[in-house]
């Protein structure tokens, strides 16, 4: 098989998909890799290296998605790379469909085997490739958070986590997924006040036996929200529902009952967000006020640290890069459940419900 990697486009973006080990392992199995110039040169990995783990390079993305049978990515492709998808060609990357109609309806018109990153999961429940970034993306928001709770960066003039003699910071996280709990161990890590909301009890009761003594476990209800808002200093957002849009649990309404200066940030807002006020930033332009609250909405926050995410990402999604590789798509998916359920279009079809329900789109359930 031709395996494409091309040279990912979204701002300040500097992960790449496949590293120089991963190539030389689907070569030695006998597969070509087909990579873009400097498609990693932002995660400390140039091209001499791929080149001697037996990569094929390109100047352009175009010639990539030309040749390629699959192709393997970082984040999903943007309104340039569209027209580029063709027919019968698998697509394996982050694409977070459902919070994108534009997208998705490119991707079924393609008629691409589209799957994706987020939505495969374990026989336990998990996501595999879904969970170094939220490793990466939870740690991330609070070192984030302390950057702009900084005056000078429109924040309230709070240190994170105080001196002696001085209170520290109040940290609420709603949703103690892997995004929330890594935020909860940075956040008491560097001395904060945490607070960690779920509806999951047995998650809660878990954390509270394992986090930090300054971390306390609150089941999440709109009252207890609010009531956690109002003395926050450092809101961050980080529940899932698996492929599907995120509702909105916090309210403008609610708001209003925040001190100015406070931060907000929202891991979710590929998903869509969890803050009705949430709208995508880059690294570039990463906030905006509403209300007086700042808002960190950057919808690819690992892409700031490329040479820590693209060693955590590829150590999890190189085995199914394999499978896809050896087997191909539909022996692969018979086969792994896990890559299964990650299916989202096929044949120019929705296959993935969540994603279908979403958006409002006819859902097409595989028959194996």
């Amino acid at each position: 098989m031709i395996i494409g990697v091309p040279k990912e486009i979204k701002v300040h973006e500097g992960r790449v998909a496949i590293t120089p080990a991963g190539v030389m392992e689907l070569t030695r199995r006998g597969h070509q890799v087909y990579m873009q110039r400097n498609a990693g040169i932002a995660s400390n990995l140039p091209d001499e290296r791929s080149l001697q783990a037996g990569a094929i390079l390109f100047d352009t993305g175009e010639e990539i998605y030309a040749m390629a049978d699959m192709i393997v990515k970082v984040k999903e492709p943007l309104e340039s790379e569209y027209r580029l998808i063709r027919e019968g060609q698998v697509l394996f990357t982050y694409l977070h469909l459902a919070s994108d109609k534009r997208l998705t309806e490119a991707m079924i018109d393609s008629g691409a085997v589209c799957i994706a990153y987020e939505t495969v999961m374990d026989q336990h429940g998990a996501l595999p490739l879904l969970t170094p970034m939220s490793e990466v993306a939870g740690r991330l928001s609070v070192q984030q958070g302390a950057k702009y709770l900084e005056k000078p960066q429109g924040g309230k003039g709070v240190l994170l986590g105080g001196v002696p003699g001085v209170q520290p910071a109040e940290v609420v996280i709603i949703g103690a997924g892997v995004v929330g709990q890594n935020a909860a161990l940075m956040a008491a890590g560097l001395g904060a006040n945490v607070k960690l909301l779920d509806i999951n009890l047995n998650r809660l009761r878990y954390l509270s036996e394992v986090m930090p003594a300054n971390v306390q476990t609150l089941y999440s209800t709109e009252m207890s929200i609010t009531e956690s808002l109002c003395v926050a200093d450092l809101v961050i957002g980080a529940t899932l529902t698996v492929g599907a849009r995120a509702p909105h649990l916090v309210s403008r309404e609610m708001l209003k009952g925040m001190s100015p200066g406070t931060v907000m940030i929202d891991v979710s807002v590929d998903q869509g967000g969890w803050f009705e006020t949430t709208r995508p930033t880059t690294h570039a332009d990463p906030i905006y006020e509403v209300d007086g609250i700042i808002h960190y909405c950057v919808a690819n926050i690992p892409g700031a640290v490329p040479i820590t995410s693209t060693r955590a990402l590829t150590n999890a999604t190189m085995p199914y890069v394999v499978r896809l590789a050896d087997y191909g798509w539909k022996e692969a998916s018979g086969r792994f459940a896990d890559l299964r359920v990650g299916l989202n279009i096929l044949n120019g079809e929705v296959v993935f419900r969540n994603v279908a329900d979403s958006l409002g789109l006819p859902f097409k359930e595989i028959r194996w």
